[in-house]
């Protein structure tokens, strides 16, 4: 896990750093005695930056004049000692009420800030699996290019026992041609990206280049393999950690676990008494648990399947059209069920008679009280209310890894996927068709299938890292009807990635199919192409900054 992570500090900068992080030399750290809204700034620089966590805080923090610092984090430098005991005041506080109450939530009043750098993207996909309590924020594929090396190698990580077995010179190789070509393909795409949409009068430079260079490169993240080294910042509340740390210790994959028991260590001084739990034999019991249960399912579900025709299945399941989305269920009570939980909070009326009261009501009445209630929604942040969250959708579906990375941080969504694999090919964005740049592409694209294929027959579950973000994958998703306001607004809007705008696109179009009263509402759904996605965002950065002069 550590191979490719570096820090190059002075002792004057440890000296700075030191009351502020739980280890100066590792690779997964902790904040400490740092307020929140430092914190907060800090993890948002991270996203955006291919520097470490501590470079950051130091840059950009202590040592910038403009950020107040010193006024900001007060006494608690020069008074580290005081700092410290009150520290484990509030820990002995807390291990009282845990042992005196016996309650989980609990360990929800206490959370901590922790770094988690140089980990594969199977590792970052798994500490954001979580949905409750955690809140993770992860290095930008789209503002930070991914083919800088260290010590001459590139920036992947090297799975234990794929190094181990005869699979490892072919891993390197495959990993390296995807990096080499991802590098090849960057300046001549970005040409042809500026050529297309040329700097016009009212852009300004700043503005202009980042938005080309974040198309180019998420036209690119394609050829990044899952083994891909990232960096994750993450918060939160003690319970949600701790079992965390239970599912990261039932993984599969040798990087996880050992990544779950950095994790402990750096917890166990920031919140000790909140995530102690997970190394217990509790934990283990419980790590156990689900890993015995993943693995079974996992086998039933193998030989049920073979004892079917897999083509005929296959077939089967497939959607009739060529669309990514599928919307599987819904609710054709919906509208009923909504309009009585809309009346509900404002009658002592049962639920059930409600919705009998409902039922007879005529089309535009109904139509009338979903109008009243939604009311006048100026911008996407005006949601609907919890009325909505009565009916549920269920979508199948198949897209790129890209696309699924981006949407798997919706955390209220109930989202599981199947194994990244190979087996659905791969997207080649139309616009490197355009540039006549696919070659290089495809190629590198169709030897990596071709090693996952091999590694895969004896390493199943270490091949994943292999496969490419432009592999296609398949999940479903389950959201009700609130969420989806959220997810398909925002979700649609310009900035955003045109293979997950499509998804947001047609679970808007299948929606509106089967409810277009309870759809009706949703008014801020862009529809459009664009060229430049993050233009309009950069140039609004750019009022911004002249409002600041």
């Amino acid at each position: 896990m550590t191979d490719f992570w570096e820090e190059s500090l002075t002792e004057q900068e440890n000296c700075l750093l030191q009351p502020f992080v739980t280890n100066l030399d590792r690779s997964v750290f902790g904040l400490r005695n740092l307020p929140e809204v430092v914190k907060g700034a800090l993890f948002s620089r991270y996203s955006r930056s291919d520097k470490s966590l501590r470079r950051i805080l130091l840059d950009e923090f202590i040592k910038e004049s403009e950020a107040n610092f010193a006024q900001i984090v007060g006494e608690t430098a020069k008074n580290n000692v005081d700092q410290l005991v009150a520290i484990q005041q509030a820990e002995a506080f807390y291990d009282r009420v845990l042992i005196g109450y016996g309650d989980d939530s609990v360990a929800e009043l206490g959370g901590a800030h922790i770094a988690c750098e140089g980990i594969s993207n199977i590792a970052a996909k798994a500490l954001e699996d979580s949905r409750l309590g955690i809140s993770p924020l992860e290095k930008s594929t789209r503002y930070v290019p991914f083919n800088r090396k260290i010590n001459g190698r590139y920036r992947y990580h090297r799975e234990s026992s794929i190094m181990a077995s005869s699979h490892a010179s072919l891993y390197e190789t495959t990993l390296d041609r995807l990096f080499d070509t991802y590098t090849a393909l960057t300046e001549p795409l970005l040409s042809w990206v500026r050529s297309c949409t040329p700097q016009d009068p009212t852009t300004s430079e700043r503005a202009y280049n980042n938005a080309t260079r974040a198309k180019t490169l998420d036209l690119l993240r394609g050829l990044l393999p899952m083994a891909t080294l990232t960096n994750v910042g993450l918060f939160g509340n003690g319970r949600a950690l701790e079992y965390l740390l239970v599912k990261l210790a039932a993984s599969p994959h040798e990087e996880v676990r050992t990544l779950g028991i950095s994790m402990q260590q750096e917890l166990d001084h920031l919140i000790p008494s909140f995530v102690k739990r997970a190394k217990t034999e509790r934990g283990a019991k419980a790590a156990l648990y689900l890993s015995k249960n993943s693995q079974r399912t996992k086998l039933l579900a193998q030989n049920l399947l073979k004892t079917r025709d897999l083509a005929s299945l296959h077939k089967e399941i497939e959607p009739a059209s060529t669309s990514t989305v599928q919307l599987v269920e819904y609710d054709p009570d919906a509208e009923v069920k909504i309009v009585a939980a809309i009346l509900y909070p404002h009658t002592d009326l049962t639920f059930e008679q409600l919705k009998e009261y409902v039922t007879g009501l005529s089309t535009p009445e109904r139509v009338k009280i979903i109008s009243t209630y939604v009311g006048e929604r100026e911008s996407r942040f005006h949601r609907p209310g919890r009325a909505f969250e009565e009916t549920y959708y269920t979508f199948d579906v198949l897209a790129d890894l890209g696309a699924y990375r981006d949407l798997h941080r919706h955390r209220v969504l109930s989202q599981e996927r199947q194994s990244y694999s190979v087996h659905h090919g791969y997207v080649v964005p139309p616009e490197l068709e355009e540039a006549k740049l696919t070659q290089l592409y495809r190629q590198a694209l169709d030897h990596a299938a071709e090693t996952t294929e091999l590694i895969s027959k004896d390493l199943p579950d270490a091949a994943q890292y292999v496969v490419a973000f432009a592999y296609r994958v398949r999940w479903r998703m389950k959201m009700n009807l609130r969420e989806a306001y959220h997810f398909v607004e925002l979700r649609s809007s310009r900035q955003g990635h045109p293979s997950y705008r499509a998804i947001a696109q047609e679970i808007y179009r299948q929606i509106a199919a089967v409810h277009p009263a309870l759809i009706a509402h949703m008014h801020f759904v862009d529809m459009n192409d664009y060229a430049l996605e993050r233009l309009a965002a950069e140039q609004r950065i750019d009022k911004k900054l002249q409002q600041r002069q």
